[in-house]
């Protein structure tokens, strides 16, 4: 099971399906990813080499943001919008829907007290 940024791959997945499995990259990326590379996207992951497996991670960490990254990046938005005091993060803070949706009779589990910032 080859071992890409973090994820542990299964060898019976085809290429742009076990790169999925990677947060942050989807089929249309996985298949990009493929044809930027000229790997064939029919193949597993079982028969790729190392060199290839190597040549994946290079490509994948320069061109797109993956797995933690992703997650701080979008703390970080949140808590911006909260210090800057806009009507969304308001929201945040106060754990309440921050879209528009009505708040009378559903969103019962946005409105929880035992909630975490």
């Amino acid at each position: 099971m080859p071992r890409i940024l973090n994820v542990q791959i299964p060898d019976n997945k085809r290429l742009v399906i076990g790169l999925t499995l990677i947060k942050g990259i989807g089929e249309s990326r996985s298949k990009s990813i493929c044809k930027a590379l000229s790997i064939n996207e029919l193949t597993y992951m079982s028969e790729l080499s190392k060199n290839q497996i190597n040549n994946l991670k290079a490509y994948i960490q320069k061109h797109y943001k993956i797995g933690s990254k992703i997650d701080s990046e979008r703390i970080q938005n949140i808590r911006n919008l909260i210090k800057i005091s806009s009507y969304r993060g308001l929201r945040h803070f106060q754990g309440l829907p921050v879209r528009g949706q009505r708040t009378k009779t559903n969103a019962k589990t946005v409105r929880r007290v035992d909630r975490k910032l």
